[in-house]
């Protein structure tokens, strides 16, 4: 579906998708909702192992399109509004797969809200970061910027707008990778490819692990973890992932 604002296309046990709102993947309403029932989509799929997030052209994604912004004077509106931003980037925290982004341009506001949402990062040379809500009357993002930046970076961004650029990231271990434009899906394939070649049930698990020991004290976060491996031991994945590593061979994971 080459005309849609969000593009799925899925190959090996790999999704790809792809913003595709030119110029610069602003997102509106239903560019949101469109994000928000691929990646409920991705959940679901049985074909679907590990996902790659990308946008068209030149830019990942500008943020939020200023144009489609509530109407304070029509109430419920900021609610609803809300609502949905909240759920973007929930829809890609919460995906049982792992999501990858591949950060091929400018991302500002809410893109850089995407790019905090998916689980490990990659970005091309061109590629800059900002948050800059404070240059058009808004100050939001601070909560998605936390989880990338230590405290005097997040408020430079966050009080300035500054801007940061990929290999900067790159320096700081933010990202994964600071790859030339040509180079960024090769790299982002070769990482799902890994990914998808283990046991889907056992990613799954670790997907939702990676999630929650964020939010617990460390004594309950391993105990989480450990309540997770006992249900794991009882899967067929998790002999055959045994037995393979016994007898030196490939495993062939079926997802139960």
């Amino acid at each position: 579906m080459s005309g849609d604002i969000v593009t799925l296309e899925v190959s090996d046990n790999i999704a790809l998708v792809t913003l595709n709102r030119p110029p610069v993947n602003a997102l509106d309403r239903a560019m949101r909702d469109r994000i928000v029932g691929v990646f409920d989509e991705i959940s679901e799929r049985q074909d679907v192992r590990v996902a790659i997030l990308t946008g068209a052209g030149k830019v990942f994604c500008s943020g939020a399109d200023l144009k489609d912004r509530p109407d304070p004077a029509k109430i419920g509106a900021f609610h609803s509004h809300n609502r949905i931003t909240r759920e973007t980037g929930n829809c890609i925290r919460e995906c049982a797969k792992p999501v990858i982004a591949a950060i091929n341009g400018v991302a500002l506001g809410a893109g850089v809200g995407l790019m905090a949402s998916c689980d490990i990062f990659y970005a091309c040379e061109e590629a800059v970061f900002g948050m800059p809500e404070i240059n058009v009357g808004l100050a939001g993002g601070a909560a998605m910027l936390n989880t990338l930046f230590g405290r005097s970076l997040m408020r430079r961004m966050f009080f300035t707008g500054y801007r940061v650029p990929a290999a900067e990231l790159y320096r700081l271990g933010i990202i994964e990778a600071c790859t030339t434009k040509e180079n960024l899906l090769p790299e982002a394939m070769k990482l799902a490819r890994e990914i998808a070649s283990k046991s889907p049930i056992a990613m799954e698990y670790a997907k939702n692990a990676a999630n929650m020991v964020e939010l617990m004290p460390p004594r309950d976060a391993y105990r989480f973890e450990q309540n997770i491996t006992m249900a794991l031991s009882k899967t067929e994945d998790a002999k055959e992932a045994r037995m393979a590593f016994l007898e030196k061979r490939a495993p062939v994971f079926k997802g139960r």
